[in-house]
Protein backbone atom coordinates (compact mmCIF):
# COMPACT_ATOMS: atom_id res chain seq x y z
CA UNK A 1 0.00 0.00 0.00
CA UNK A 2 1.40 3.49 -1.13
CA UNK A 3 2.54 5.72 2.11
CA UNK A 4 1.87 9.18 1.95
CA UNK A 5 3.52 12.33 2.90
CA UNK A 6 2.23 14.67 5.51
CA UNK A 7 1.96 18.33 4.91
CA UNK A 8 1.82 21.64 6.82
CA UNK A 9 0.43 24.78 5.59
CA UNK A 10 3.71 26.59 5.19
CA UNK A 11 5.23 23.75 3.36
CA UNK A 12 6.02 25.11 -0.75
CA UNK A 13 4.78 22.51 -3.61
CA UNK A 14 4.23 22.76 -7.57
CA UNK A 15 0.58 23.24 -6.71
CA UNK A 16 -0.55 25.71 -9.85
CA UNK A 17 -2.68 24.08 -12.26
CA UNK A 18 -1.22 23.40 -15.95
CA UNK A 19 -5.08 22.77 -16.75
CA UNK A 20 -4.31 19.45 -18.67
CA UNK A 21 -7.08 17.78 -17.78
CA UNK A 22 -5.24 14.44 -16.39
CA UNK A 23 -6.44 14.72 -13.09
CA UNK A 24 -10.00 14.42 -14.49
CA UNK A 25 -9.45 10.77 -15.77
CA UNK A 26 -9.58 7.29 -14.23
CA UNK A 27 -9.98 9.46 -10.76
CA UNK A 28 -12.72 8.35 -7.67
CA UNK A 29 -14.71 11.57 -7.03
CA UNK A 30 -16.77 10.89 -4.11
CA UNK A 31 -19.98 13.10 -2.97
CA UNK A 32 -21.68 14.19 0.32
CA UNK A 33 -25.37 15.21 -0.30
CA UNK A 34 -24.58 19.17 0.06
CA UNK A 35 -21.97 18.65 -2.86
CA UNK A 36 -24.40 16.74 -4.94
CA UNK A 37 -26.78 19.98 -4.49
CA UNK A 38 -23.96 21.99 -5.28
CA UNK A 39 -23.00 20.14 -8.40
CA UNK A 40 -26.56 20.53 -9.37
CA UNK A 41 -26.84 24.33 -9.18
CA UNK A 42 -23.83 24.66 -11.02
CA UNK A 43 -25.50 22.41 -13.91
CA UNK A 44 -28.85 24.09 -13.91
CA UNK A 45 -30.52 20.67 -12.76
CA UNK A 46 -32.06 19.60 -10.30
CA UNK A 47 -30.53 17.64 -7.16
CA UNK A 48 -32.39 14.16 -8.56
CA UNK A 49 -31.59 14.85 -12.05
CA UNK A 50 -28.02 15.51 -11.53
CA UNK A 51 -27.70 12.31 -9.42
CA UNK A 52 -29.84 10.19 -12.13
CA UNK A 53 -27.48 11.26 -15.00
CA UNK A 54 -24.43 11.62 -13.80
CA UNK A 55 -24.02 9.62 -10.69
CA UNK A 56 -23.57 6.31 -8.94
CA UNK A 57 -24.73 4.62 -6.16
CA UNK A 58 -27.33 6.58 -5.19
CA UNK A 59 -25.43 9.65 -5.02
CA UNK A 60 -22.25 9.46 -3.55
CA UNK A 61 -19.69 8.47 -6.38
CA UNK A 62 -19.56 10.97 -9.76
CA UNK A 63 -19.44 8.80 -12.71
CA UNK A 64 -15.96 8.63 -15.00
CA UNK A 65 -18.32 7.82 -18.19
CA UNK A 66 -16.65 10.38 -20.39
CA UNK A 67 -14.25 10.41 -23.50
CA UNK A 68 -11.27 8.16 -22.74
CA UNK A 69 -8.36 10.37 -22.60
CA UNK A 70 -4.87 10.65 -20.36
CA UNK A 71 -3.65 6.67 -19.92
CA UNK A 72 -6.08 5.13 -21.60
CA UNK A 73 -8.90 6.26 -19.16
CA UNK A 74 -12.33 8.04 -19.04
CA UNK A 75 -12.85 11.41 -18.24
CA UNK A 76 -15.31 12.30 -15.34
CA UNK A 77 -18.54 12.67 -16.74
CA UNK A 78 -18.75 16.37 -16.33
CA UNK A 79 -15.15 16.99 -17.96
CA UNK A 80 -15.55 18.67 -21.26
CA UNK A 81 -12.50 17.84 -23.83
CA UNK A 82 -10.68 21.10 -24.91
CA UNK A 83 -12.46 23.31 -22.15
CA UNK A 84 -12.06 21.81 -18.90
CA UNK A 85 -14.77 21.14 -16.09
CA UNK A 86 -18.12 22.02 -16.90
CA UNK A 87 -19.11 22.53 -12.95
CA UNK A 88 -15.78 24.22 -11.83
CA UNK A 89 -17.30 26.54 -9.25
CA UNK A 90 -19.37 23.80 -7.93
CA UNK A 91 -16.60 21.07 -7.78
CA UNK A 92 -16.45 19.12 -4.71
CA UNK A 93 -13.69 19.20 -2.00
CA UNK A 94 -12.02 16.23 -3.38
CA UNK A 95 -11.25 18.20 -6.65
CA UNK A 96 -10.62 21.74 -5.15
CA UNK A 97 -8.27 19.71 -2.72
CA UNK A 98 -5.79 17.39 -5.66
CA UNK A 99 -3.45 16.71 -5.28
CA UNK A 100 -3.67 17.22 -1.61
CA UNK A 101 -5.49 14.88 0.75
CA UNK A 102 -7.23 15.69 4.39
CA UNK A 103 -7.93 13.34 7.63
CA UNK A 104 -8.87 14.29 10.71
CA UNK A 105 -7.56 12.74 13.70
CA UNK A 106 -8.02 13.56 17.07
CA UNK A 107 -10.05 16.51 15.85
CA UNK A 108 -7.02 17.62 14.27
CA UNK A 109 -6.65 18.57 10.19
CA UNK A 110 -3.90 16.78 8.50
CA UNK A 111 -3.22 17.76 4.70
CA UNK A 112 -1.25 14.99 2.83
CA UNK A 113 -0.37 13.56 -0.68
CA UNK A 114 0.04 10.24 -2.07
CA UNK A 115 3.44 8.83 -1.97
CA UNK A 116 7.07 10.38 -1.50
CA UNK A 117 7.18 11.89 -4.84
CA UNK A 118 4.79 14.84 -5.84
CA UNK A 119 1.87 13.03 -7.09
CA UNK A 120 1.28 15.93 -9.74
CA UNK A 121 4.79 15.11 -11.54
CA UNK A 122 4.01 12.34 -13.21
CA UNK A 123 0.39 13.71 -15.45
CA UNK A 124 1.85 16.76 -15.70
CA UNK A 125 5.38 17.51 -15.12
CA UNK A 126 5.50 20.93 -16.32
CA UNK A 127 3.78 22.19 -13.34
CA UNK A 128 7.55 22.36 -11.51
CA UNK A 129 8.12 25.36 -13.48
CA UNK A 130 4.93 27.01 -12.59
CA UNK A 131 4.99 28.97 -9.62
CA UNK A 132 5.36 26.90 -6.44
CA UNK A 133 2.52 27.56 -3.39
CA UNK A 134 2.28 26.92 -0.25
CA UNK A 135 -0.80 24.31 1.34
CA UNK A 136 -1.80 27.53 2.78
CA UNK A 137 -2.65 29.17 -0.57
CA UNK A 138 -3.04 26.87 -2.44
CA UNK A 139 -6.08 25.89 -0.36
CA UNK A 140 -7.30 29.69 0.26
CA UNK A 141 -7.12 30.21 -3.94
CA UNK A 142 -9.64 26.43 -4.11
CA UNK A 143 -12.06 28.15 -1.80
CA UNK A 144 -12.20 25.26 0.15
CA UNK A 145 -12.94 26.31 3.47
CA UNK A 146 -16.72 25.92 3.22
CA UNK A 147 -16.35 22.29 1.25
CA UNK A 148 -14.21 21.06 4.67
CA UNK A 149 -17.05 22.54 6.72
CA UNK A 150 -20.13 20.50 4.91
CA UNK A 151 -17.40 17.70 4.98
CA UNK A 152 -16.98 17.81 8.92
CA UNK A 153 -20.59 18.56 9.29
CA UNK A 154 -21.35 15.15 7.74
CA UNK A 155 -19.05 13.44 9.40
CA UNK A 156 -21.26 14.03 12.36
CA UNK A 157 -24.59 13.24 10.61
CA UNK A 158 -22.75 10.21 9.82
CA UNK A 159 -22.25 8.88 13.25
CA UNK A 160 -26.23 10.67 14.14
CA UNK A 161 -27.59 7.96 11.83
CA UNK A 162 -25.45 5.49 13.49
CA UNK A 163 -26.67 6.29 16.95
CA UNK A 164 -30.49 5.87 15.32
CA UNK A 165 -28.93 2.54 14.74
CA UNK A 166 -27.13 1.83 18.10
CA UNK A 167 -30.68 2.96 20.08
CA UNK A 168 -32.86 0.24 17.98
CA UNK A 169 -30.09 -2.29 19.16
CA UNK A 170 -29.57 -1.31 22.60
CA UNK A 171 -32.37 0.89 24.06
CA UNK A 172 -35.21 -1.26 23.02
CA UNK A 173 -34.78 -4.44 24.57
CA UNK A 174 -33.39 -5.91 21.31
CA UNK A 175 -29.79 -6.56 22.21
CA UNK A 176 -31.00 -8.12 25.51
CA UNK A 177 -33.22 -10.22 24.02
CA UNK A 178 -29.89 -12.53 22.76
CA UNK A 179 -30.34 -11.70 19.16
CA UNK A 180 -27.04 -12.05 17.03
CA UNK A 181 -28.47 -11.26 13.70
CA UNK A 182 -27.81 -7.41 13.87
CA UNK A 183 -24.18 -7.25 14.54
CA UNK A 184 -23.82 -10.13 11.90
CA UNK A 185 -25.49 -7.85 9.41
CA UNK A 186 -23.71 -4.84 10.34
CA UNK A 187 -20.46 -6.17 9.74
CA UNK A 188 -21.64 -7.70 6.28
CA UNK A 189 -23.03 -4.43 5.24
CA UNK A 190 -19.36 -3.03 5.86
CA UNK A 191 -17.72 -5.18 3.70
CA UNK A 192 -20.50 -4.62 0.61
CA UNK A 193 -19.94 -3.31 -2.48
CA UNK A 194 -21.56 0.29 -2.91
CA UNK A 195 -24.06 -0.71 -5.38
CA UNK A 196 -25.16 -3.72 -3.04
CA UNK A 197 -25.57 -1.69 -0.34
CA UNK A 198 -27.88 1.15 -1.93
CA UNK A 199 -29.81 -1.56 -3.13
CA UNK A 200 -30.24 -3.11 0.51
CA UNK A 201 -30.95 0.38 1.78
CA UNK A 202 -33.60 0.67 -1.57
CA UNK A 203 -34.75 4.08 -2.27
CA UNK A 204 -36.79 5.81 0.06
CA UNK A 205 -33.89 5.90 2.22
CA UNK A 206 -31.63 6.66 -0.68
CA UNK A 207 -33.37 9.68 -1.68
CA UNK A 208 -33.66 10.65 2.01
CA UNK A 209 -29.74 10.54 2.52
CA UNK A 210 -28.81 11.94 -1.37
CA UNK A 211 -31.93 14.38 -2.13
CA UNK A 212 -32.87 16.17 1.17
CA UNK A 213 -35.49 19.02 0.74
CA UNK A 214 -34.44 22.26 1.61
CA UNK A 215 -33.81 25.25 0.31
CA UNK A 216 -31.94 28.16 0.54
CA UNK A 217 -29.16 27.28 2.50
CA UNK A 218 -26.48 26.34 -0.33
CA UNK A 219 -24.39 28.86 0.97
CA UNK A 220 -24.07 27.50 4.83
CA UNK A 221 -22.94 24.15 4.64
CA UNK A 222 -23.38 23.83 8.10
CA UNK A 223 -27.29 25.09 8.53
CA UNK A 224 -27.97 22.93 5.57
CA UNK A 225 -26.17 19.47 7.17
CA UNK A 226 -27.90 20.09 10.36
CA UNK A 227 -31.23 20.67 8.92
CA UNK A 228 -30.84 17.58 6.66
CA UNK A 229 -29.71 15.74 10.15
CA UNK A 230 -33.06 16.85 11.75
CA UNK A 231 -34.81 15.74 8.68
CA UNK A 232 -33.41 12.23 8.75
CA UNK A 233 -33.90 11.41 12.97
CA UNK A 234 -37.87 12.85 12.01
CA UNK A 235 -38.05 10.46 9.45
CA UNK A 236 -36.65 7.55 11.69
CA UNK A 237 -38.92 8.60 14.36
CA UNK A 238 -42.03 8.26 12.38
CA UNK A 239 -41.42 4.97 10.79
CA UNK A 240 -39.57 3.63 13.79
CA UNK A 241 -40.94 4.70 16.75
CA UNK A 242 -43.72 2.48 17.78
CA UNK A 243 -42.04 -0.80 16.84
CA UNK A 244 -42.86 -3.61 18.60
CA UNK A 245 -41.63 -7.01 17.23
CA UNK A 246 -37.77 -7.80 17.96
CA UNK A 247 -37.96 -8.81 13.61
CA UNK A 248 -39.07 -5.19 13.09
CA UNK A 249 -36.51 -3.37 15.54
CA UNK A 250 -33.40 -5.80 14.26
CA UNK A 251 -34.48 -4.68 10.53
CA UNK A 252 -34.94 -1.28 11.41
CA UNK A 253 -31.07 -1.43 13.16
CA UNK A 254 -29.82 -2.84 10.66
CA UNK A 255 -31.40 -0.68 7.60
CA UNK A 256 -30.03 2.69 9.61
CA UNK A 257 -26.52 1.12 10.17
CA UNK A 258 -26.40 0.62 6.25
CA UNK A 259 -27.42 4.44 5.73
CA UNK A 260 -24.85 5.32 7.81
CA UNK A 261 -22.12 3.37 6.23
CA UNK A 262 -23.31 4.97 2.67
CA UNK A 263 -22.91 8.63 3.69
CA UNK A 264 -19.41 7.47 5.01
CA UNK A 265 -18.56 5.66 2.49
CA UNK A 266 -19.41 8.80 0.22
CA UNK A 267 -17.24 11.28 2.56
CA UNK A 268 -14.37 8.99 1.95
CA UNK A 269 -14.01 6.68 4.85
CA UNK A 270 -13.71 2.76 4.98
CA UNK A 271 -17.33 1.18 5.78
CA UNK A 272 -15.75 -2.19 7.02
CA UNK A 273 -13.00 -0.41 9.38
CA UNK A 274 -16.19 1.84 10.47
CA UNK A 275 -18.46 -1.35 10.88
CA UNK A 276 -16.00 -3.28 13.26
CA UNK A 277 -15.88 -0.22 15.55
CA UNK A 278 -19.20 0.01 15.20
CA UNK A 279 -20.17 -3.21 16.27
CA UNK A 280 -17.08 -3.72 18.74
CA UNK A 281 -18.88 -0.55 20.57
CA UNK A 282 -21.99 -2.33 20.64
CA UNK A 283 -20.77 -5.78 21.98
CA UNK A 284 -19.37 -3.65 24.90
CA UNK A 285 -22.27 -2.10 25.60
CA UNK A 286 -23.68 -5.52 26.37
CA UNK A 287 -24.63 -6.80 22.44
CA UNK A 288 -23.97 -10.45 20.95
CA UNK A 289 -23.03 -11.79 17.73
Amino acid sequence: MMGSTKLSLQDKLPLTCSRTGTCCHGKQVLLNPWELACLAREKKNTAREFRDLYCEYGGIRLRFDGKIGWKEQHACSQYVDNFGCSVHLGRPLSCRLYPLGRQIQSEEVHYMHQGTEFPCLNGCPEVSGLPHLTVGEYLKGQETAKFEKAQDEYLDVMQNIADIAFELLLDTGLAESGDKQTLSLWRIMGNELPEVLADRIGPEWIDCLMLPEISGDLEDPVSFARKHNDLLRLKAQEKYGTLQTNQELHEASVLMMGVALQLARGLGAEPEILAEHWIATAKNHGAKE
